[in-house]
């Protein structure tokens, strides 16, 4: 999902962790360390990694610096899928098993053990895998540098997950997510809280 359209869906984060002023000069270094890496070529299911927040095909920031201004850094995290459709799967491991039981009669076996078929789908998970580009999405990410606040352009649960895990292991920061409870109990303060636990929902439906 992007900001730069004209509607989008965001979550907003707060990293908590004191920041001190080496780590903004070596920012750059790490988006590049934890950059995407290309999995056209290799069997694997999902990668992720940091790219550009305008190109997410300039894993180097080679157009466009991650910095905006002298409060923001923008970036983007590009996730791609490999997904093969069952209905090919099944097709392909039909046809692979039906040779296998061919090649077993000539020795005089009546069947395939399940420890043979279960190494004859990978094998055949391992050639489909080869056949199918994985489908790339983007998740841009807007980062304040000075009140800590991060917006990340998904809502989706699992997306969240691995923005969380991903930003922690690149760069040593935690985040908080920002509730409508917490936001309210930022701007009210903790001795409002109380008030706020005693709100009770309205409804808006009438009979």
């Amino acid at each position: 999902m992007s900001f730069l359209k004209t509607s989008t869906s965001f979550s907003r984060f707060k990293v908590r962790d004191e920041v001190e002023n080496s780590f903004w000069q070596e920012v750059g270094d790490k988006l590049r360390q934890f950059s995407f890496k290309d999995i056209d070529e290799l069997p694997e299911d999902r990668a992720w990694g940091w790219a550009s927040f305008e190109d997410m095909l300039d894993v180097d920031w080679r157009y466009n610096p991650p910095q905006k201004g002298a409060e923001y850094l923008t970036f983007t995290l590009r996730l791609e899928t490999r997904r093969v459709p069952p209905a090919v799967i099944k097709k392909h491991f039909g046809l692979a098993l039906r040779k296998e039981e061919e090649q077993i009669k000539q020795l005089n076996k009546t069947f395939v053990s399940r420890e043979r078929k279960k190494e004859i789908k990978e094998q055949v998970m391992m050639v489909l895998k080869k056949r199918f580009l994985p489908i790339p999405a983007e998740f841009q990410v807007i980062w304040n540098t000075t009140t800590g606040e991060v917006w990340f352009a998904s809502t989706q649960g699992k997306m969240l997950e691995i923005f969380e895990e991903f930003f922690t292991h690149s760069f040593g920061l935690y985040l908080e997510r920002l509730t409508p409870y917490g936001l309210a109990a930022e701007i009210l303060g903790e001795d409002q809280l109380s008030k706020l636990d005693s709100l009770e929902s309205t409804s808006f439906y009438k009979v």
